[in-house]
């Protein structure tokens, strides 16, 4: 199980991306708009320097709904690795069949 502190870091991330997700889309359109004037590109570029890091989608990590891993992410299943074998094992993913030989 991961650290509670880092799950919840992310949670934050997360709903901070998705309110600031249009302003960044805005401000990044006019920063790469080539027809606009030199100012008024890096006057939207200062704006979104300035916009707090962990808004940026970027910063958001994938990690397993059920332990919080963030490595060995299955994005289909929104979990990692270790718990889809766990769950599929046991027969709690339908569909999922876990091949022995």
């Amino acid at each position: 199980m991961a650290k509670k502190s880092a799950i919840e870091k992310n949670n934050r991330r997360i709903k901070m991306a998705a309110s600031q997700r249009n302003k960044r889309a805005e401000l990044r359109a006019v920063a790469r708009d080539k027809t606009l004037p030199a100012e008024e590109r890096f006057a939207a570029t200062m704006k979104l320097a300035s916009m707090p890091r962990n808004g940026a989608g970027v910063r958001v990590r994938n990690r397993c709904e059920v332990t919080g891993r963030p490595h060995g992410y299955y994005r289909k299943m929104k979990m990692s690795r270790i718990a889809l074998r766990e769950l599929g094992s046991r027969g709690l993913i339908p569909g999922l069949v876990k091949s022995s030989w």
